[in-house]
């Protein structure tokens, strides 16, 4: 999808043993089709898929470490 002209691009910070950082507000929808969005100024994402609020990140990842 082409960025609208005058927008400025979302940027996604990956971190190593961590959420995905987007600055926001955003708006996401899950392989089932359900919408979230969050109007906070940076969203965390979950990458590990514990957290009980996934898509976002609720630091379960903090609880235990994946086997690297």
């Amino acid at each position: 999808m082409p960025i609208e002209p005058n927008r400025e691009p979302r940027r996604i910070v990956l971190t190593k043993d961590g959420p995905a950082l987007i600055e926001g507000p955003v708006e996401l929808v899950t392989e089932d089709g359900t919408v979230v969005t969050s109007d906070r100024f940076v969203v965390a994402l979950c990458q590990c898929k514990r957290s009980k609020r996934f898509p976002l990140c609720d630091t379960s990842h903090r609880k235990r470490r994946r086997p690297d």
